[in-house]
This record gives C-alpha cells, structure tokens and sequence, in this order.
C-alpha cells in the first residue's frame, strides 16, 4: 500500500511537472520553446513588418490554385479531385513564396547588425557544418566567424574592410598552427568589390569547392579546441539570437 501512494504522489508530481514545463515554453520568449505553428507565426510577423507585401505572396498563390482548379475540373472532371490538386498546388506555392521572402526579410532586418553573419552561417546545414561565431572581435564592433564543413576551414569576417582583413590574418596564423597542414580560407563580408553580401554569403559557401569529408571536418575540429580554450569570451553580440526561431521556420522545423 506504501508503495502505491509513493507511485501516486510521484505520478502526480510528473504531471505537475509537465504541466508546468508546457505553460513555460507557452508564455516563453525564446524561439527554442516554440512549437513550429508558434515560430510561424512570430516569423510571419517579424517579416510583415519590413516586407508588406509578404500577405499577398501568400494569397495570391492560393487563390490562384484554387481558380486553377475549378476551371481544370469544369473542363475535365472530375471537378472535386481537380480543385483539391488546385488548393494543394496553391498551398505549395505560397509555402515556396513564404520561405523565400522570410529569407530575404531576414537578412535585410539583420544587415549591418554587429555579428549579422551568423544569420547566414545558421542556414548551412548543421549536419556537415561546425559554426563558432564571434569566435574574435574588436572594439570596433569587427567580428570573425569561423565555419569548418565540407568546403575547409573557413574564417568569415564582417567589419571595417582594413582592420578586419589584419584580423584575419591574425586568425589564419592562429588557426593553421594548430591544424597541421589544413588552409585557412578568408571571407569579407559586405558590399564592396572583393566582398560577398550577407545574403548571399551561405550559397556562397554551398559552392565552393569541396576539400574535407566528415572524418577530415571531425579531426580538425578536435585540433581547434586548443585554440577555443585559451580564447577569453568575448563582450560582443554572437548574431541577432532572436532570428533562431526565423531559421527554424525557414527550415521546416
């Protein structure tokens, strides 16, 4: 009987648990708490705010699939199935606009931002990308990124286009020290000739040669960990953390 009551009283206090864990992550401001209808939504608002025309690139698709679908279905029956296909194609279609236009939103809110590259870092593909933003910064607000995957070992700069170039040279010394034969490429971020734009710095690096496979990235990730532990943290923003829920959307998550 003892026992009983003790797997009552313990079964009571999970669900209390779990009652309260889900009221946190409902009144939660962190996009990590968010279900994926939630970071919808709070995504959707954010970019309605820069692109207003975002709701009509959504309509529009939809609408259009629909009238699709009744004129193939009047035409060819039968007319239920056709314009269920028409909504589909529609849905699909706004979906497509959604995410492309969030995307452009995305960047054009965060540019200029002091560690807005990690806004782009954070679309590559995690699985084979090992991201370390502001792993150095100046006074100045001049940040290095550093991004290891399938391309090599990559140092991303954002700045005054001078002093982060000596930054960057700095880190490549530091970097390639460690790494034992591995080069390290630089990026300048920005606008200048030379430079490569915040939104186009990920299909940037989507296409670049390919020079390491996972066993090669898992290596010299190990070796880089001497650099990261004698680094002291740095009093710089590391990118816009309120985009993480915008990159999930944009994902699908």
């Amino acid at each position: 009987m003892a026992r009983s009551e003790k797997a009552k009283e313990l079964e009571a206090k999970q669900k209390a648990e779990a009652r309260a864990e889900k009221e946190r992550r409902k009144n939660s401001d962190d996009p990590r708490d968010w279900g994926q209808m939630r970071q919808l939504r709070e995504t959707y608002k954010m970019a309605s705010q820069i692109d207003p025309q975002l709701k009509w690139w959504l309509v529009g698709p939809l609408v259009g699939g629909v009238v699709l679908g009744i004129v193939l279905g009047i035409l060819l029956r039968p007319t239920v199935l056709w314009v269920l296909i028409g909504i589909m194609l529609g849905i699909t279609l706004s979906m497509m606009f959604f995410l492309r236009r969030i995307k452009s939103a995305t960047y054009k809110k965060f540019e200029g931002q002091p560690g807005s590259a990690e806004v782009a870092l954070g679309m590559l593909d995690k699985k084979k990308w090992v991201i370390n933003p502001a792993i150095n910064a100046t006074r100045d607000m001049d940040v290095v990124h550093r991004a290891l995957g399938p391309a090599g070992l990559l140092l991303i700069g954002e700045g005054d286009p001078n002093r982060v170039r000596k930054l960057l040279a700095t880190e490549v010394k530091r970097h390639e020290q460690v790494a034992y034969g591995v080069k390290a490429k630089t990026i300048v971020m920005g606008k200048r000739e030379g430079e490569v734009p915040l939104d186009r710095l990920a299909d940037h690096i989507k296409k670049m040669p390919k020079t390491m496979d996972a066993a090669q990235v898992a290596e010299v990730r190990k070796r880089l960990t001497a650099i990261d532990a004698m680094r002291k943290r740095l009093p710089v923003p590391q990118g816009p953390v309120n985009v993480r829920g915008a990159r999930q959307a944009m994902r699908g998550r």
